[in-house]
């Protein structure tokens, strides 16, 4: 047999590109069937893996201006998705006028658009055009699928196909842009050989009116990230949701829950003999994301459910634990009231298994205190019960919003941080704007010596208020990089203190710098450097009678801030 009836015999399939069969499959899997093919090479890999499934209804046009016309006039007839499906050079832009028409239209359009490696872009490569950019009005998203070589490619592939094809109807509906990447498949004899798409993670996005998806019965846990403080129709809803479908609630101090189920996770889950195993208290069938940006980003990572949940306001896709399924697009309390509806048996086995291992950590929490050396972990155990449960505190990021997660507030109190951006600046700021908002409630800022001296300047603001108080822990550098299991200590030792920790900046801990600055500007300072000096500055601080608002600084070494981590988190 010679070669060309070889090929005239060649059956073809689906590509082996996994980016294209993760789209396809997720085509399939939201009902969307309808494409309008225009002529080319770099779309051919696609067009040849759908052109044989029965399962496609596609359309050929050569003018890819009029292409874009007919898909909007599919999506206007039957009120049903259209993929436009065009090569490299020029070609995406021909769909210009259509693709305005549907975005003033809002009809749900799928510009998809072949495209060689973006990094191609601006080097002289034949008919490889910039597409990173569209115009504001010819579509909703711009996203990319690029080549599939990591599992962090094939995870982006699988957001951005899945965020794409939601937002074809999402509030109205209009046209999406997804950049798809291919590498030709070159080689005739493996190019279109798969046979069977491989499974891919299907998300769905449901709204107030939908059909609500089955909640699927065991363990179920709802993790909050950075949050307002609840109000008391939200906890009822939560508390409630929790005894109906077998919940607990894992919190860090930014999320201000303080209801029934709360697990102050944690301390639980940075345990070093844990770090080592699989958690079972921390194993869930079902994980209901609710919140922002959590200051405990390393820990969340060690949590495992089988799926996730994200319920939001928003409605956008935030896979933050990469096995979203589901988003909500509703208010958390909404979706807590609509799945506590059914007066079934109430179930509270997973909350006490964790509580069970929470409560074991906590007993030996006296005997750690008293062997761990003046520390921000040790200053942390004395300061944040006390502190009363009408005021607020802004905690600065990394070191020292992990170390005083190992500490409990009183019920009430507004915890925050400056986790949005997660940067060294503003927390001193925030903590003087939310004084401001309200000068009747104390307002305290937690911070470390680099991060005060960055937001130095807002303490020379006029609008100072007597309800301030400050806590610097002054160790002389920057202890998220000197900790002994941190990846920069490791990597550079002694050497990270140059320039990664930045050691010996704003007076190598001088004992008068920050007391002249302060005393200047109408602080009363207060200063300790171990326990005893600090039992006699203690109850000062948290004094809610003064005159003066309040600074306390504190000198703390690196070794004795590794000896309580090691303490605290077991690693001894």
């Amino acid at each position: 047999m010679n070669k060309k009836e070889k090929n005239a015999k060649m059956e073809h399939y689906y590509t082996n590109e996994r980016n294209h069969q993760i789209l396809i499959a997720l085509l399939k899997a939201h009902n969307i069937k309808y494409v309008v093919a225009s002529p080319g090479t770099t779309n051919s890999v696609f067009v040849g893996s759908i052109q044989h499934d029965p399962y496609f209804t596609i359309y050929s046009s050569v003018d890819e201006r009029s292409a874009a016309y007919i898909a909007c006039g599919i999506a206007h007839e039957n009120g049903e998705p259209v993929i436009l499906s065009c090569t490299g050079a020029t070609a995406a832009r021909n769909y210009m006028s259509g693709a305005t028409e549907a975005f003033y239209s809002k009809l749900p359009i799928l510009i998809l658009t072949s495209s060689q490696d973006n990094n191609r872009i601006g080097h002289l490569w034949a008919q490889v055009t910039d597409r990173t950019a569209p115009p504001k009005d010819v579509c909703r998203i711009s996203l990319t699928m690029p080549n599939v070589c990591t599992k962090d490619d094939e995870w982006e592939c699988e957001v951005n196909a899945n965020k794409a094809i939601l937002e074809l109807k999402r509030r109205g509906g209009g046209p999406v842009h997804l950049n798809l990447i291919t590498t030709y498949s070159y080689n005739q004899e493996t190019a279109l050989t798969c046979h069977e798409l491989p499974p891919t993670r299907v998300i769905k996005r449901i709204s107030n009116g939908d059909n609500f998806p089955y909640f699927p019965k065991g363990k179920t846990a709802i993790f909050v990230g950075a949050h307002q403080l609840f109000y008391k129709a939200q906890i009822e809803a939560i508390e409630r949701f929790c005894e109906l479908n077998n919940g607990v609630v894992l919190c860090d101090h930014t999320s201000n829950y303080y209801g029934k189920y709360k697990i102050p996770f944690a301390i639980v889950i940075n345990q070093s003999p844990l770090n080592k195993a699989n958690i079972p208290a921390f194993d869930m069938d079902v994980l209901v994301h609710i919140g922002e940006i959590s200051a405990e980003e390393g820990a969340m990572r060690m949590i495992k459910s089988k799926e996730t949940w994200r319920v939001s306001l928003d409605g956008e896709i935030k896979d933050t634990f990469r096995n979203l399924t589901y988003v909500f697009e509703m208010s958390e309390q909404s979706f807590f009231e609509s799945y506590s509806k059914n007066d079934i048996k109430i179930d509270t086995s997973y909350y006490k298994e964790c509580k069970a291992e929470y409560d074991r950590i906590i007993e030996r929490k006296p005997d750690q205190l008293d062997r761990m050396p003046f520390s921000n972990v040790w200053i942390a155990s004395q300061i944040a019960p006390q502190i009363p449960s009408d005021s607020t505190v802004v905690l600065s990021i990394l070191n020292t919003v992990r170390t005083w997660n190992y500490s409990d507030f009183m019920n009430g109190v507004k915890v925050f941080c400056p986790v949005g951006g997660f940067g060294i600046d503003g927390a001193t700021s925030m903590m003087l704007g939310a004084s401001l908002a309200d000068q009747n409630h104390l307002t305290y800022c937690i911070t470390g010596d680099l991060a005060f001296f960055y937001d130095l300047n807002a303490l020379g603001n006029r609008h100072i208020h007597k309800n301030i108080r400050i806590l610097l822990v002054n160790n002389g550098c920057g202890f998220e990089f000197k900790k002994s299991y941190a990846m920069a200590y490791k990597l550079l030792g002694e050497e990270v203190d140059s320039y990664v920790a930045a050691a010996d900046h704003f007076g190598k801990k001088s004992p008068v710098l920050v007391k002249h600055f302060v005393e200047d500007l109408g602080f009363e300072y207060l200063v300790a450097g171990d326990k005893a000096s600090f039992a006699d500055v203690k109850n000062k601080f948290l004094s809610t009678d003064s005159d003066k608002p309040i600074f306390l600084e504190t000198f703390v070494n690196n070794m004795d801030e590794n000896m309580a981590l090691d303490v605290i988190q077991n690693r001894n």
